[in-house]
């Protein structure tokens, strides 16, 4: 992410800080709006090599411990492309080793211990507007930073072709399904056998009945 503060004067000069604590930011841009600078801001070393590019600004503020590329190794990224910036590098104190070692390295003009303070800036500003020293550590960038460097630009870069897909005609057909014919399922009717079992067994009991009858007259008889 990156953005530019208020000051926007074409003649105000240009200072890109990179860090990705947010205290941090607003403290520079504070320090550095009362110089009369504009601030661009980057949180990260690779998009900040891309920034300090497009911008060539007059100073670099570059924190040490900043993502996606280390600040000592994006110092050597813009060395490395030339201009006259000065590169300025801010780093906690527990990491005052790396951060002497880097600006020797990368032939910044000093650094500064976190947070920093206005105090701190005026005391090595004649310093920061001194002469930019050489950075030997650009013999050494290829063995610190071994992969491929150079980004191609949005014209270099080539895209896989997409695969060919072959004409509509060339496609096997659908498969047709056959016609599903609906089929029709007979349900047979019970049959009526209560009414006729009811019925042959009243008459067997009349007939029964009937006989007990007959047969206790006759014994009267």
């Amino acid at each position: 992410m990156s953005y530019v503060s208020e000051v926007s004067s074409d003649e105000a000069p240009t200072v890109l800080i990179v860090d990705n604590n947010q205290m941090s930011i607003m403290r520079l841009r504070e320090v550095f709006k009362k110089r009369g600078f504009a601030t661009q801001v980057c949180e990260d070393g690779d998009l900040a090599v891309d920034e300090y590019i497009k911008l060539d600004p007059e100073l670099v503020v570059m924190s040490l411990d900043i993502p996606s590329l280390d600040g000592h190794l994006a110092a050597l990224e813009m060395r490395e492309h030339g201009g006259d910036s000065r590169i300025l590098f801010i780093a906690p104190n527990r990491l005052r080793e790396l951060a002497v070692h880097a600006t020797y390295s990368a032939g910044a003009v000093g650094w500064l211990a976190k947070p920093v303070s206005q105090a701190q800036l005026d005391e090595i500003w004649d310093q920061v507007l001194g002469p930019i020293p050489e950075a030997p550590g650009l013999e050494d960038l290829d063995e610190l930073y071994p992969e491929d460097r150079i980004k191609p630009q949005p014209d270099e870069i080539q895209l896989p072709p997409l695969a060919e897909l072959p004409p509509l005609e060339t496609l096997p057909p659908i498969a047709e399904l056959p016609a599903i014919e609906p089929e029709v399922v007979e349900v047979a009717r019970p049959k009526k056998r209560g009414r006729k079992l009811l019925f042959f067994l009243v008459i067997v009991g009349l007939g029964v009945g009937i006989a007990y009858q007959q047969g206790y007259l006759d014994s009267l008889l």
